[in-house]
């Protein structure tokens, strides 16, 4: 059964120091510092900067994760409002593009193949993906 499992090995040369900023109205931003084995500033990798906000829909509230750039928390959270559209207009086109691909695809009875609640996907498999079922 072990052999079945996930490697849940931490990788001990790609350590961050995570700290979050806040301004308890639009979201946070991660300023992650990497660190070596002993948690020291590992100078030969760049600091990374990620915003984090939600956006509320009608079905309840959206995350939304992306990457800032800048050398500074400053210029991070500059670049906040804009990321943060980007990271939208993506997530919306990604919704939009699954909500065509489960409207296009035809159900019909028995076309699940014996595979329960997978109905959509029988014989053809993931759309998009590549991956065929049996």
């Amino acid at each position: 059964m072990s052999d079945n499992l996930p490697d849940f090995s931490m990788d001990s040369q790609a350590l961050y120091l995570e700290e979050q900023f806040t301004d308890h109205k639009v979201g946070s931003i991660r300023r992650m510092t990497p660190v070596d084995g002993d948690g020291n500033h590992d100078p030969s990798r760049q600091v990374e900067y990620w915003g984090q906000t939600q956006v509320m829909t009608q079905v309840g509230a959206l995350p939304l994760s992306f990457e800032l750039q800048g050398d500074n928390l400053q210029q991070a959270a500059q670049g906040f409002a804009a990321a943060a559209k980007q990271a939208l207009e993506k997530t919306m086109q990604e919704l939009q593009e699954m909500r065509r691909q489960q409207e296009s695809s035809i159900v019909t009875p028995g076309s699940a193949g014996g595979m329960g609640g997978l109905g959509g996907m029988g014989g053809g498999g993931l759309p998009g993906s590549g991956i065929q079922m049996p």
